[in-house]
């Protein structure tokens, strides 16, 4: 799924370049096109690699961890006494997939905690999961 929205991405960013092409009828123009190409291909092919290897999280009986980031890492602790809501998305491409996301929102200034790519299956579970523990938790998840 994060191939085929890279390479989507990549490929209106190249269709633009040519359609600019064609109307300034510039020759260098091309050089543009075929450098938009290459860094295309290279961003469809890399990025959810690196994103596969660096994207992680875990669920114990007293948090939900979180790890995500390209250049810079964003490790993320959620107690299960702050969690607020926690909510199952699909979009079109993740449908078809058959991949979904799940969202953590706490009672923090930094936001939601977000798992995505998960086998829907398995999406469905953890927010049963997730749900069933932040009950159990003394606290009022404020």
């Amino acid at each position: 799924m994060w191939r085929l929205e890279c390479a989507t991405e990549a490929a209106v960013l190249a269709v633009v370049a040519v359609v600019v092409a064609v109307l300034r009828d510039d020759g260098w123009w091309w050089v543009v096109v075929a450098g938009v190409a290459v860094l295309g291909a290279v961003y469809a092919v890399g990025v959810p690699q690196w994103r596969y290897l660096v994207h992680r999280w875990e669920v114990t009986d007293s948090a939900v961890y979180t790890q995500r980031g390209w250049w810079a890492r964003e490790r993320r602790i959620a107690p299960m006494s702050r969690v607020q809501t926690v909510d199952f998305s699909q979009g079109v491409l993740a449908r078809l997939f058959g991949l979904a996301a799940v969202t953590v929102t706490t009672a923090s200034a930094a936001g939601a905690l977000r798992i995505d790519g998960l086998d829907r299956a398995v999406a469905l579970r953890l927010v049963d999961e997730l749900t069933l523990k932040a009950d159990l938790v003394e606290g009022d998840a404020t």
